[in-house]
């Protein structure tokens, strides 16, 4: 302060031609003393400590009060002094409650107000995931107002208290023992203190002596950047505490000035006595203390070499903010007196003018510093955060590792270098503090009885619902069948399955019925070129052809099951395997016949073959065959097959079939196929014993063997096949059946007509033999 006054009064640009004055009180920290050295003051019959050497042509009325450092001793002077209108400008009382002008009118402060430090030390936790903290603040007006804001703001950004306890220095040893007991007994790993540093020295000594370490320390400006709590830090308990801080200050000249005090040429020499001889710890020969053994100072001591924080310039931004505040005085008094390079000495002055003048000024100091206050006497609220990182020697560096600036949009206002931060135990990794650890997504929340919102279990959402958000609270159903929840993190739509061309099973299937259906072209060539020879011509060439035109479609309908179902499809697919089946089938049977009445007309007196004719033989396979179509056309006129979605056979799919829409119609197909199966099994089964060289029976018979036992096996390997694969198993029973017709009925004619023609001959045909059997 005054090397402040020295600088205004030695200025010619402000106040020119005036010279400020000033008394100081040393109040000790007192409430007490405060308040009667702000009444004696007000009412002009104080006691003088220190007075300056200019003699004042005014009288002695104080036009404005700096101090004090504290937030209660403040309130108190401010509810005494409020009804003179007396300005008290504070350069380090930061409680909010001093923001309230309908009770301290005439507060200002060139410090923020812990209004904005409570946000941004709960900002701060909340950056760091830190949702489960304990908190210690000092039990006074500074410590409760601003851990009554912090709480609220955490409240409010989801950060739970595990603990909250307040303390003052004076509180008896078994307070400060429940505490240490509270803190070894929670689950928090970070602890919040709102503490004044000489509160936190009382408390650091009984935490040293109970080894209360491995705890991350998150600090107010009270202490964060106290030097001497960081000397008596031996247990390095406080190592990577984090905090905020008062921005660092340079302020020209201050620190010559400082450094040149001396006791025997300073006003106020008592003060400054005490002061040198507690720096120097001598004794000085003029001294009145009464500490004995002590060397003796000669009071011309060098204190740039002395290490101190009187002398390390860390006080200075408390110091940058007494200077503000001594030159926001100024600043009012030469508007009020309208100085220009003269000022009006007529002007009556009235604090209460000069009141109103403080509040207007918006000025900027030698260093560039914005001086202004707000409607509430508050000044623009900038903070260091500030990183505790101890050296190899044991010295704790203050390391300045982010800025808050509440002036900017709030996801701005936290800037943070991360890389350069040290934690508890000097560890580079952010300490984890949570009651409970994150609920993924497919979880939902649910509270532990009697514990705060932080503490909770994770609970899988039930079948059919989903979250996609970590930490939710509830899970909410998928909005419809075509979505899926397998990882109950998210409503997935449902990929569409079915038997697919693109796929490998599809691509197989497609591939043999197209290669059954050019071996039955092959073969239908070959007896298409010899159409004239004895093995063709017997049994009913026709016969012979249609089968094998039967057999052609046999494998070109089973190309129908394969591709995404549609209306179209669905009907095709069955009618078009069921009706050519039973052509097929009626082929076959015609052909048994042909066997069994070519030999009963050999008999003598026999006149069979002229009621089994050619005609007879188409008629009988064009009436099977219509039994089919009418059987089909009931089944697509009453309930046809249609497309079907099926949410249920795979949960995460979609199955994409054909419903049978009447499952008798289905069933009455495939039992029609299955009788003339089997009524023709039995007809070749009762011929293969007939004589003839080529007995066309005995294959006919291994072909129905053969159809039967596929289209068996078929029935329970179908019901019991999920999704595509029931589709997978209907072609592939289509595609055995046709490929054993066509390799039981016409390979062995074929290799005859191929490899041996001398065998290919009527007289080899009608040839009588023993006649193997099987």
């Amino acid at each position: 302060m005054i090397f402040a006054i020295e600088e205004i009064n030695n200025s010619t640009e402000l106040l020119p031609g005036i010279s400020l004055g000033y008394k100081m009180y040393d109040t000790c920290s007192s409430i007490a003393r405060s308040v009667q050295a702000a009444l004696a003051l007000a009412n002009g019959n104080e006691v003088v400590f220190a007075q300056s050497e200019t003699l004042c042509t005014r009288p002695a009325q104080v036009q404005a009060i700096m101090g004090e450092t504290s937030s209660s001793p403040c309130m108190a002077v401010a509810t005494v002094i409020g009804p003179f209108n007396i300005p008290e400008i504070s350069p380090f009382a930061t409680c909010a409650c001093l923001s309230d002008k309908t009770k301290y009118p005439s507060f200002l402060r060139t410090i923020p107000s812990d209004y904005y430090q409570s946000r941004a030390l709960a900002q701060l936790v909340k950056h760091f995931g830190w949702t489960w903290v304990g908190a210690i603040s000092s039990n006074d007006d500074y410590g409760n107002n601003g851990m009554a804001t912090f709480t609220e703001t955490a409240q409010q950004l989801g950060i739970c208290l595990d603990y909250s306890v307040s303390f003052i220095r004076t509180d008896p040893p078994n307070k400060i023992l429940n505490i240490i007991q509270m803190i070894k007994q929670s689950t928090s790993k970070v602890i919040v203190a709102f503490l004044s540093f000489l509160d936190l020295d009382v408390l650091m000594y009984q935490f040293s002596e109970h080894k209360l370490t491995g705890y991350q320390w998150v600090g107010s400006e009270g202490w964060i950047f106290d030097s001497q709590t960081a000397e008596m830090d031996q247990h390095h308990i406080l190592d990577g505490a984090i905090g905020l801080a008062i921005p660092k200050a340079h302020v020209s000249g201050m620190r010559e000035f400082i450094l040149d005090v001396k006791p025997l040429n300073s006003s106020g020499a008592e003060m400054f006595t005490e002061f040198w001889e507690t720096l120097f710890s001598c004794k000085l020969k003029y001294s009145k203390s009464s500490a004995e053994n002590q060397k003796e100072c000669t009071g011309h001591e060098d204190l740039s070499g002395l290490q101190h924080s009187f002398t390390d310039m860390s006080l200075m931004p408390i110091f940058n903010n007494v200077y503000k505040g001594v030159y926001a005085v100024a600043h009012a008094l030469h508007n009020m007196l309208g100085c220009n390079e003269t000022c009006n000495y007529k002007v009556q002055l009235d604090p209460f003018v000069i009141l109103k003048h403080l509040r207007k000024i918006h000025f900027k100091t030698k260093e560039g510093d914005e001086v202004y206050f707000n409607e509430n006497g508050d000044p623009p609220a900038k903070y260091e955060i500030i990183n505790w990182q101890p050296r190899e020697n044991g010295i704790v560096d203050f390391v300045t590792v982010g800025l808050y600036d509440a002036s900017l949009p709030v996801n701005k206002q936290l800037s943070l270098q991360h890389r350069s931060l040290i934690w508890v135990q000097n560890s580079k990794q952010v300490p984890v503090s949570v009651c409970s650890e994150k609920c993924p997504p497919g979880t939902r929340k649910v509270l532990q009885k009697g514990k705060p919102v932080c503490c909770y279990d994770c609970i899988r959402c039930a079948e059919g619902e989903i979250s996609n958000i970590t930490d939710s609270i509830t899970c909410v159903k998928c909005p419809t069948e075509s979505w899926s929840n397998e990882r109950r993190d998210a409503c997935v739509k449902k990929e569409a399955e079915f038997l697919s061309y693109e796929e490998m099973m599809g691509a197989l299937l497609t591939a043999a019925s197209l290669f059954g259906t050019c071996m039955t072209a092959v073969v239908a060539f070959i007896f298409f070129r010899y159409r004239k020879t004895p093995i063709v011509r017997a049994n009913n060439s026709e016969l012979s052809f249609l089968l094998l035109f039967s057999l052609t479609l046999c494998f070109l309908c089973s190309l129908t099951f394969i591709g995404r179902p549609s209306e179209w499809s669905c009907m095709l697919r069955h009618t078009a395997f069921g009706i050519t089946f039973v052509l097929c089938i009626s082929c076959v049977l015609g052909k048994t016949m042909v066997v069994l009445m070519a030999f009963r007309a050999s008999l003598p007196g026999s006149n069979v073959m002229k009621w089994f004719g050619p005609t007879q033989q188409r008629l009988s396979v064009l009436v099977f065959t219509l039994i089919q179509v009418i059987i089909c056309i009931l089944w697509l006129t009453i309930s046809p097959p249609f497309p079907f979605k099926n949410f249920k056979v795979i949960k995460d799919k979609i199955i994409l079939e054909c419903a049978l829409g009447s499952t008798l119609g289905f069933w009455a197909v495939l039992g029609y196929i299955g009788v003339l199966a089997t009524f023709c099994f039995i007809l070749a089964f009762l011929a293969r014993k007939l004589p003839d060289n080529f007995n066309e029976a005995k294959f006919i018979t291994f072909s129905m063997l053969i159809f039967c036992a596929v289209w068996i096996t078929f029935i329970p390997a179908y019901v019991s096949s999920p999704g595509k694969f029931s589709v997978a198993v209907e072609i592939f029973a289509i595609l055995a059946s046709s490929f054993g017709l066509l390799t039981c009925i016409f390979i062995p004619k074929c290799y005859i007509i191929l490899l041996r023609p001398e065998k290919n001959s009527k007289k080899n045909m009608m040839g009588k033999g023993s006649s193997k059997t099987f």
